[in-house]
């Protein structure tokens, strides 16, 4: 069976205007053509999150402008979900760990949906809002959804831009988070102001969480400011000061390996727009970190990676303005395969 990469493109979400259009595109592993992929798709669709199912790889969900949709055959046909609201758009697309018929998207504006028939039908959950939420040019999004290995019902929420919510139950009931992180972001090399009437903007501007089997109960949470973790299920935060081995701390990305709960991969950038990027592996959940890219010259901001359940050594990331690097031998050789013409890539996703 071939193995795709997926990438999701879409307009930048903070700007009033662009003349940048969105769009889904899929790569053989390995090749370096890119298909764009449309049948069924809304027009322009707008990508912003991808999501292979983790037993069967031909069975694809993405988030687009017009809520979730879903591909049975590898992203050749795609069919609209029945979802309940309109207006929607979803940010993030969540597998249980152990029930894939269970699924979650985040959107915006912030709100969390559960589907437990694999997207046929869904519930929207009561989610809470937060002490730190941040009043923005654009509404807040839940832009990235994580769950506890170890304690499946355990789920936590990325809000940009408003921090950290948890459900402890499945996502029936959730709790606040932020305290603990405006605390943080009283200190001076944690604030950060661009677009907001308050310093702790920074440190609300959330871009990814995840959790590992490694360590049940500790989050890693990717900010403006860096990357961040809690050992107590989001009551207490630390700085997990990722300067001491990176000269770029802006973190847009942070996930947890497949085949390895001790390993973690993050993205660092100097900033949302910049000219540079780069992508880091730690082998022991973040005490210490090396440049993993190797070789590789992003020309703006490294935006997401992307790793195979399928094969450890596939390993692939993408830049803001369209360039696409994988690995397919666990980071000795990369290659680059630009996407045609693209810019503001927000999803990638490798099988």
């Amino acid at each position: 069976m071939t193995a795709y990469v997926y990438a999701g493109v879409s307009p930048f979400a903070a700007a009033k205007e662009t003349s940048h259009s969105g769009g889904l595109f899929r790569q053989a592993v390995g090749q370096a053509e890119w298909q764009v992929l449309s049948h069924g798709l809304p027009d322009k669709a707008e990508v912003r999150a991808i999501a292979i199912h983790p037993n069967n790889p031909q069975l694809v969900y993405v988030g687009t402008q017009d809520g979730p949709y879903r591909s049975t055959d590898s992203g050749e046909h795609w069919e609209r979900l029945d979802f309940p609201d309109t207006g929607m758009v979803v940010w993030s697309v969540l597998f249980h760990p152990q029930n894939p018929h269970i699924v979650y998207v985040g959107t915006a504006p912030s709100s969390v949906y559960r589907s437990d028939d694999g997207g046929e039908s869904w519930k929207r959950l009561s989610i809470v809002g937060t002490v730190g939420m941040v009043q923005m040019g654009f509404p807040c999004r839940v832009i990235r959804l994580a769950a506890d290995p170890s304690n499946p019902d355990e789920i936590y929420a990325g809000l940009e831009v408003g921090g950290v919510i948890r459900s402890l139950d499945a996502g029936d009931t959730w709790s606040d988070c932020t305290p603990a992180l405006l605390r943080l972001a009283e200190q001076d090399h944690l604030k950060s102001q661009i677009g907001s009437d308050t310093q702790a903007e920074g440190m609300m501007d959330t871009h990814a969480v995840a959790v590992s089997a490694a360590q049940p109960g500790t989050i890693f949470l990717a900010t403006r400011m860096g990357l961040f973790q809690s050992t107590d299920r989001g009551e207490s935060w630390h700085e997990m000061e990722v300067w001491r081995h990176s000269p770029l701390a802006y973190t847009r990305d942070v996930q947890v390996a497949p085949h390895d709960p001790h390993t973690l991969y993050a993205t660092f950038s100097p900033a949302a727009l910049s000219r540079n990027g780069s992508l880091y592996r730690s082998p022991d959940l973040g005490h210490t970190w090396q440049r993993f890219d190797h070789g590789t010259t992003p020309r703006s901001t490294m935006m997401v990676v992307a790793l195979s359940r399928q094969d450890p050594q596939r390993v692939y990331c993408a830049t803001r303005k369209g360039q696409v690097f994988g690995t397919l031998d666990g980071g000795t050789r990369w290659h680059e395969c630009p996407l045609p013409s693209q810019h503001d890539v927000y999803a990638l996703a490798c099988g």
